[in-house]
């Protein structure tokens, strides 16, 4: 991948970003990855490095199967006052969650709105169970969201915008395409407009969501799509919103929606 110059500052949004280096236009994702690319649509596995993709493909070297370990062994676990456990009511998740992970965001009738994994999973605990919540960002919550949604690993991601959903999804397309922050930045900006350049050091991806949750090698932990948006947030100085909002379960609807037919990966791991 050639590059220019290292003192070319990165123009978002007609904005200079000081410190951060424009890589050329001419990357092209590396050979042999068909399968991780679906039309125009490139998963984050693409933009990896090879030490990084190595480390994903390896179940017993990814360390984010640590989580998956944890939440195999809460979905038989029982707990609360219904003394249920996941199982209790699905069975052998390797069955009952197959394509699970790759329907979501769905919409919730009784809800009346756009629930993720996360969400669906609690709603089960306290509904169902008599148990509290998880927190979320916990190791349990994510433990347990990583096990269901590693039995649609390798499937299309295909999540459903039309009927009920398609207002979540037209908010989550605004929420995309809506510029925050004191550096004035939507999220296009960074993966729709300069996607495979690089910012500082840094190869900015599509910013797909098939692999989370993803172990980050920056948090040197398992983290939620959620707490990317966040994080995301915080770069480009904006407020975040709470994790489990509507804004980024809308968010999160639009996001899966752009990756629609990348297979679902999780547990991925990433920079």
């Amino acid at each position: 991948m050639k590059r220019r110059a290292v003192c070319v500052a990165i123009r978002v949004a007609g904005i200079t970003l000081a410190g951060c280096i424009l890589a050329s236009a001419t990357w092209a994702a590396p050979p042999g990855l068909d399968r991780y690319i679906s039309g125009d649509k490139k998963s984050g596995y693409v933009f990896a490095t090879p030490e990084t993709r190595d480390m994903m493909d390896d179940d017993f070297n990814n360390p984010a199967f640590l989580w998956v370990e944890k939440g195999e062994a809460l979905w038989s676990k029982a707990e609360g006052t219904a003394g249920k456990s996941c199982a209790s009511c699905h069975g052998d998740a390797k069955t009952s969650m197959r394509g699970v992970g790759a329907a979501y965001p769905k919409y919730d009738a009784t809800l009346k709105k756009m629930v993720d994994i996360e969400q669906r999973i609690n709603v089960c605990r306290v509904a169902n169970m008599k148990a509290p919540a998880f927190k979320w960002e916990s190791d349990e919550l994510l433990g347990i969201t990583a096990y269901v949604k590693l039995q649609s690993r390798g499937m299309p991601v295909a999540v459903k915008i039309d009927g009920p959903a398609a207002p979540f999804f037209e908010k989550g397309k605004a929420f995309y395409f809506e510029r925050r922050g004191l550096q004035d930045i939507a999220c296009s900006h960074c993966h729709v407009d300069n996607a495979g350049r690089m910012i500082r050091a840094e190869l900015l991806s599509q910013g797909q969501t098939n692999g989370f949750p993803t172990y980050r090698l920056k948090a040197q932990r398992i983290v939620s799509v959620q707490r990317r948006f966040a994080g995301c947030n915080e770069e480009i100085r904006a407020e975040p919103y709470p994790l489990g909002s509507d804004e980024y379960v809308n968010l999160e609807l639009y996001v899966a929606w752009r990756g629609n037919g990348l297979p679902v990966e999780t547990p991925s791991v990433r920079k």
